[in-house]
C-alpha cells in the first residue's frame, strides 16, 4: 500500500521572490510537486527539484485553465501517490486566496497538510509604496476588502455605508474591474470626495506602478492611465505618507529588465543581486555545463594532484569540476598537499574557499593574459596542471609553456550551446522588452548571436542594449556583430 503524501500550502509572497518565509523554501526544496498559480513569481521554482506545474483559471500560452475543483483533485491525487506536495500560491494562502478551500478539500479527503503563511499583497505594497497601512497620527485600523464579491445572490453583500464610515486605511483586492462602482458605493455612504486614493500595480516587482488621485477621481484616472492587473486599490490618508516613505523606486535598477545569458547553475547570485537593485532578471541561458564525456583522464590526473607545483583555474566551473569530483571518488584535500593554486578572478577564488582553500595568486585585472603574465615569473620548470573546459582561449598554454612551465591540461567540464530559445524569450527581445543583456565570456557572445532571429538583432544596441563583463568579451561580441553598449570596468558579473 502506498504511504499518505503530504500537502503544505505556502505563501509565496506577492512578488518580490525574496519575501518568501524560509520555511516556504524548505518545503520547495523537499516537494516531488509543486502547482503553483499564476500569481507565483517562476524566479521561485529554482529552489525545487521537483516537477511544477501551473495552475490558471484563465487559459494561457502558459497551460490550459484548471477549475478550482480541478486544482483540489489534484493536490489530493498526488498526495495519495505518497508525494510531497507544495501548492504555491501568491501572497498568503489565506488572505482571497482561495487556500481554505483546498485546505478544506483536503481535510475532507483525510489528506494530511500544513499551512505555510505568505506576505500578503496589502501589507507588502504598502511597504514597497511608502504607504503606511497604519500609523498612529492617521490610522489607527486597516481594513481588507474583496472587490470580486462571491455571484450568488444568497451571499452576503459588503456594506459600503459601513466602510465609508471606517476609520482607517481600506484596502481592496481584485477590484480594478469594478473601480467605479466601488468608488461610487463609498461616495454614496458618506466618504469625503477628496480622500486621498491610489491604485497600486504590480506590487514589489521592478514593474511597479502607482496612480494617486483624490477619491472621486481615482476611477477616471485609472481609465486614463490604462492600469493593469493584478492591482490593488488604498484609499485612506497612508496615501499622503508615499512622497517621503517611497524607497523602492529609487534602487538603481528598478523598471529595469535585465537577461542573464549564465548558465542556470550559476545564475543564483546574478539573479540575487539583480533583484536587490530593484530589477527583473530575465533568464536568458544560451549555455549548459555539463560533466566531461570521460571521467577517466580527471580520474588519472588526482590520483597525482600532489605531484603538481602549480594547479590553475579560469573558471569557478573547473574548481567544482576538479574538486567535485576529488571528492566523489573518494578522496578530499589531503591529496592536494601543499599545491599552489591561481585563480583568474575573485568568483574563482570565492569557488575554491567552498573548499576550504585559499588562492595563492589573483590577478589584479580578471583575465587570462593578466594571470599568464603574474604567473610567468613562478612556473619555470614547475610542473602545473589547467583545469579547464571543452573550449578555452590559448593564451595560458600558450604564455606558459614559452615561460618554461611543464603544463597538463585536464577537462573537468564542457561547455554546451542552448540549441534555441524559448518563443517567449525570443518574443521579449523581438519585441525590446529587455533593457539590457549581459554577456559574461566571449562563448556566450558567440552562442547568443546564433540563437536571435534577424528581428531580434535589429533591437539590439539602442531598445535592447548589451554589456560586456571585459575586452576579451567585447571582442567576440563585434566580431559576430552584437552591438556592445557598455563594458565592465571590473571583470566581474557585479562590474
Amino acid at each position: 500500500m502506498t504511504r499518505m503524501g503530504k500537502v503544505y500550502l505556502v505563501g509565496a509572497g506577492p512578488g518580490d521572490p525574496g519575501l518568501i518565509s524560509l520555511k516556504g523554501l524548505q518545503c520547495l526544496r523537499r516537494a516531488d510537486l509543486v502547482l503553483y498559480d499564476g500569481l507565483v513569481n517562476p524566479l521561485l521554482l529554482r529552489h525545487t527539484p521537483a516537477t511544477a506545474e501551473r495552475t490558471s483559471r484563465k487559459a494561457s500560452p502558459l497551460g490550459p485553465a484548471m477549475s478550482q475543483q480541478e486544482i483540489n483533485e489534484r493536490l489530493i491525487e498526488a498526495a495519495r501517490q505518497g508525494k510531497t506536495v507544495v501548492r504555491l500560491k501568491g501572497g498568503d494562502p489565506y488572505i482571497f486566496g482561495r487556500g481554505s478551500e483546498e485546505a478544506l478539500a483536503l481535510a475532507e479527503a483525510g489528506v494530511p497538510f500544513e499551512v505555510v503563511p505568505g506576505i500578503t499583497a496589502a501589507t507588502a505594497a504598502g511597504a514597497y509604496v511608502g504607504f503606511s497601512l497604519t500609523h498612529r497620527d492617521c490610522a489607527s485600523a486597516v481594513a481588507f476588502i474583496t472587490g470580486h464579491e462571491h455571484p450568488a445572490p444568497d451571499k452576503e453583500r459588503i456594506d459600503y455605508d459601513v466602510l465609508a464610515a471606517f476609520p482607517g486605511t481600506l484596502v481592496f483586492y481584485m477590484g480594478l474591474h469594478r473601480i467605479g462602482e466601488i468608488v461610487q458605493a463609498l461616495l454614496d455612504g458618506g466618504k469625503e470626495p477628496e480622500t486621498p486614493a491610489a491604485v497600486v500595480s504590480q506590487a514589489t516587482l521592478p514593474q511597479q506602478r502607482i496612480l494617486v488621485a483624490p477619491l472621486h477621481e481615482l476611477p477616471h484616472a485609472v481609465a486614463q492611465a490604462g492600469a493593469l492587473p493584478p492591482s490593488l486599490i488604498v484609499i485612506g490618508e497612508c496615501v499622503r505618507m508615499r512622497e517621503k516613505l517611497q524607497w523602492f523606486e529609487h534602487l538603481p535598477l528598478f523598471g529595469k529588465r535585465i537577461g542573464i545569458t549564465r548558465p542556470l547553475t550559476q545564475a543564483d547570485a546574478t539573479i540575487e543581486r539583480v533583484v536587490e537593485l530593484g530589477g527583473q532578471p530575465v533568464l536568458l541561458p544560451t549555455i549548459e555545463i555539463r560533466p566531461p564525456e570521460d571521467w577517466a583522464p580527471v580520474d588519472r590526473v588526482l590520483q597525482r594532484l600532489g605531484e603538481y607545483d602549480w594547479i590553475v583555474f579560469t573558471s569557478a566551473n573547473g574548481v567544482e569540476g576538479l574538486f567535485g569530483r576529488l571528492w566523489q571518488t573518494g578522496g578530499d584535500l589531503r591529496q592536494v598537499g601543499r599545491v599552489q593554486l591561481a585563480a583568474i578572478g575573485p568568483a574563482t577564488a570565492d569557488a575554491l574557499e567552498r573548499f576550504h582553500l585559499r588562492a595563492d595568486l589573483v590577478p589584479d585585472a580578471y583575465r587570462a593574459e593578466e594571470l599568464a603574465a603574474v604567473l610567468k615569473a613562478h612556473v619555470p620548470g614547475r610542473r602545473v596542471l589547467w583545469a579547464r573546459s571543452t573550449r578555452a582561449r590559448d593564451v595560458l598554454p600558450r604564455e606558459l609553456e614559452a615561460a618554461g612551465a611543464h603544463l597538463d591540461q585536464c577537462i573537468v567540464y564542457q561547455n554546451v550551446d542552448r540549441e534555441q530559445l524559448t518563443p517567449e524569450e525570443l518574443a521579449m527581445i523581438e519585441q525590446g522588452e529587455l533593457d539590457w543583456i549581459g554577456l559574461s565570456s566571449p562563448s556566450i557572445a558567440r552562442s547568443l548571436f546564433r540563437l536571435l532571429t534577424p528581428r531580434a538583432l535589429a533591437q539590439l544596441g539602442e531598445r535592447v542594449r548589451i554589456a560586456s563583463i571585459s575586452p576579451v568579451t567585447t571582442e567576440a561580441a563585434l566580431e559576430v556583430g552584437l552591438p556592445v553598449n557598455a563594458e565592465a570596468i571590473e571583470y566581474t558579473w557585479d562590474g
